[in-house]
């Protein structure tokens, strides 16, 4: 009896006015002005600023970013697995980082041979960029985005790893000829 309820309920239940608005916006032409006042209808905010202003301002314009950001390249790139790791999480995203800067400040440790650019509290980097790392679902949103802001970019395919079809008879297989002997000390 309940799920008779519930069933008849559901069939009542008015559409969206999402559904409703979505689909009178479909049936408007292009060319069509906009009325003044609209009686019974609500007015489409959207489609008055879009047809109002025209062409959208580029995202550089509009982003407040430096303009240094503007002349520098990214890279985009799969990263690796990681030789200690056998498994292959964190590979199946693509990343977008910032090239290096010649004349930054970077140097390098002769002990541990790490790179770094920041020297001492007084002198902080001078590429706050370097450290920053975006990452992206699919290779074409990365280069979507990086065409959205205007960078320069270029793609790092990733290597595919070639791994040699083997079989576990092959450690017993018999070859003729002197034996070998393995020394495991």
């Amino acid at each position: 009896m309940s799920g008779l309820l519930r069933r008849s309920m559901l069939a009542v239940r008015a559409p969206s006015a999402r559904a409703m608005s979505s689909s009178a916006r479909v049936l408007k032409s292009a060319d069509a002005p906009v009325p003044a006042s609209q009686s019974n209808a609500k007015r489409d905010l959207v489609d008055e600023q879009v047809s109002r202003i025209g062409d959208p301002a580029p995202v550089s314009l509009v982003s407040d970013a430096p303009e240094s950001l503007h002349q520098r390249s990214v890279r985009i790139y799969q990263p690796a697995k990681p030789a200690t790791m056998s498994g292959k999480a964190g590979t199946k995203d693509w990343r977008v980082d910032f090239d290096i800067l010649q004349g930054s400040g970077r140097w390098e440790s002769p002990l541990m041979g790490w790179a770094s650019t920041y020297v001492l509290p007084a002198y902080p980097s001078s590429d706050s960029q370097q450290a920053l790392s975006m990452k992206f679902d699919t290779k074409e949103d990365a280069i979507h985005f990086c065409e959205k802001q205007g960078w320069n970019f270029f793609v790092q395919e990733p290597h595919k790893a070639r791994i040699p079809i083997k079989s576990y008879a092959e450690n017993f297989k018999h070859s003729p000829g002197k034996l070998r002997i393995m020394h495991t000390k």
